[in-house]
C-alpha cells in the first residue's frame, strides 16, 4: 500500500543541503510502488505545525528539481524549533493528527544535532503510540560534529571553501614582503574545530601559510599566542593565522569575551566582538605590526562556487539511501557514512540509531592537533583531502549562478 512522504530541512543551511533534498525527493518520486505524494515542509517542523507544505512532484516536471542540486541554502526554508522533552506534551498528538490528515507514512528530516533530536522524539512517540510512520534523519552540517558517521554532508564543500579562500588570502598577504604583517582569519566552529582545521589544506609547501592554526578543542592562552606570533614572524614576513570562533581558555570563557572595549546594547547586554577582532587588537598592542582580521562568516556555508563533487554526490546518495531504508522498514535512524579501509577513498552508507547520535558532539581528536596547540597534523590532512575532491558545474545565466527558489 502506498504511503505519502514528507521531507523537511532544519538548522543552518549548507552548500549541499538541497542536494540531500534532491536525493530524498527524486528517490521517493521514483518509488511509485511504495510512495504516493511527496510533500515538502516549509520552514521545517514548525512550518508543518502551521500546515505550510508543498507538493514536490511539479518540481520534477518543471526541471526545478535538477536545479536544486546546485542551489545553496535551504530550498524549503528552515527553523530552529526544539520539540518538548516531555513526550506527553500536547504538540505530539497535534503533529500526528496532521501526519494522518496528509496520509504520511515516511518522514525525512535533513539537519544536524537538533534535527536528529526531532527525529528521535518523533520516532519514540510513534513507538509509544503504535504508529506505523517511519522517521529517518538525513545528516548535514558544516561543523562535521555528528557522531557515528565518518563525516557529514556540507563539511566537504565548506572545507574546500575555507582552504581555497585561506590560500587566496595568503597569496594576497604576500604581495608586500618588505614589512611584517599578520592576517587573522576567523572561521566557524564554536565547540568543534573541524572547519578551521581545513585551513591546513591551504598550504602549498611545508612552512607555508597559514603557519598557525588554533581550534576550540585546545585551551587558548593569549600570552602564548603572542609568543607564537613573534616566533613565526621571525620566519615568515606576512603571517596568516586561522582561528575558530570558539577558541576559549579551557574553562568556559570564549576569547572574544576578554575584550574590554566592547559596548552594551539597550538592555545592558555585552555585545561581544569576534575572536579575530580581539586578537587583532592584541597583536597591534603587543607587537605593533600591521594586522588585520577577516571573518569568513556565512560565506563558508553558502558558497556554490567551490562545491565539492564528492560532497554533493554523497549528499544526494544519503537522501536516496534514507528513502530506501524507510521503505524497507527502518525507523528512528540517521544515515551515516562508514569509511572503508584501503588507500582509495570509499564509504558505505549505514543506518545508525538516532538516539545514540542526537545531543552528542564529535570533536577533532586531540592527537591530530600538533605544535603544542597551534598546528594540525597529517592525520587530519589524510582524512579531509578526499572530501574536497571534484568540481561541480553550476548552471549560469547572464554570467551569474542560476539558483532554484520557491516562487
Amino acid at each position: 500500500m502506498k504511503k505519502n512522504v514528507i521531507v523537511g530541512q532544519s538548522g543552518g543551511p549548507t552548500a549541499v543541503i538541497n542536494a540531500s533534498l534532491y536525493g530524498v525527493v527524486y528517490e521517493a518520486l521514483n518509488r511509485e510502488d511504495a510512495c504516493g505524494t511527496v510533500y515538502g515542509m516549509i520552514n521545517g517542523i514548525e512550518g508543518f505545525l502551521n500546515d505550510q507544505i508543498m507538493d514536490m512532484e511539479p518540481l520534477e516536471r518543471s526541471g526545478e528539481l535538477e536545479l536544486i542540486r546546485t542551489t545553496p541554502g535551504s530550498y524549503l526554508g528552515s527553523c530552529r524549533y526544539k520539540l518538548p522533552e516531555d513526550l506527553g506534551d500536547e504538540v505530539y498528538p497535534k503533529l500526528f493528527e496532521k501526519f494522518e490528515q496528509y496520509g504520511i507514512g515516511y518522514f525525512f528530516y535533513i539537519g544536524g544535532n537538533d534535527s536528529m533530536d526531532t527525529v528521535s522524539k518523533l520516532s519514540r512517540y510513534a513507538e509509544k503510540t503504535g504508529s506505523s510512520i517511519r522517521f529517518m534523519g538525513i545528516p548535514k552540517t558544516i561543523d562535521n560534529d555528528l557522531v557515528r558517521t565518518d563525516h557529514t554532508p556540507g563539511f566537504g564543500s565548506a572545507a574546500k571553501y575555507v582552504a581555497s579562500t585561506v590560500r587566496e588570502i595568503a597569496v594576497d598577504a604576500s604581495v608586500y614582503d618588505n614589512k611584517k604583517s599578520v592576517t587573522i582569519v576567523e572561521i566557524m566552529g564554536r565547540h568543534a574545530g573541524w572547519l578551521t582545521a581545513a585551513g591546513v589544506l591551504a598550504r602549498k609547501f611545508e612552512g607555508d601559510n597559514p603557519v598557525l592554526i588554533y581550534l576550540p578543542e585546545m585551551a587558548f592562552d593569549p600570552e602564548k599566542f603572542i609568543s607564537d606570533v613573534k616566533e613565526a614572524l621571525g620566519k615568515v614576513s606576512n603571517l596568516v593565522v586561522c582561528i575558530s570562533e570558539g577558541i576559549n581558555d579551557g574553562n568556559g570563557t570564549f576569547i572574544c569575551e576578554l575584550a574590554s572595549d566592547v559596548g552594551v546594547d539597550n538592555f545592558g547586554h555585552k555585545m561581544l566582538t569576534g575572536s579575530g577582532k580581539y586578537l587583532e587588537n592584541l597583536v597591534k598592542e603587543k607587537i605593533g605590526v600591521k594586522v588585520r582580521s577577516i571573518e569568513l562568516n556565512v560565506c563558508q556555508r553558502c558558497s556554490s562556487a567551490m562545491l565539492s563533487g564528492t560532497d554533493q554526490k554523497e549528499a544526494i546518495a544519503s537522501g536516496a539511501y534514507g528513502v530506501k531504508c524507510a521503505i524497507e522498514g527502518e525507523t528512528g535512524k540517521m544515515i551515516g557514512f562508514s569509511r572503508l579501509p584501503g588507500e582509495d577513498y570509499k564509504i558505505d552508507y549505514v543506518a545508525e540509531d538516532v538516539n545514540l547520535i542526537c545531543n552528542q558532539e564529535k570533536t577533532v581528536p586531540l592527537e591530530w592537533i600538533t605544535g603544542n596547540g597551534s598546528d594540525i597534523g597529517q592525520e587530519f590532512i589524510d582524512y579531509a583531502l578526499p572530501l574536497i575532491q571534484g568540481e561541480v558545474k553550476v548552471p549560469m545565466k547572464d554570467g551569474l549562478p542560476l539558483f532554484a527558489y520557491r516562487k
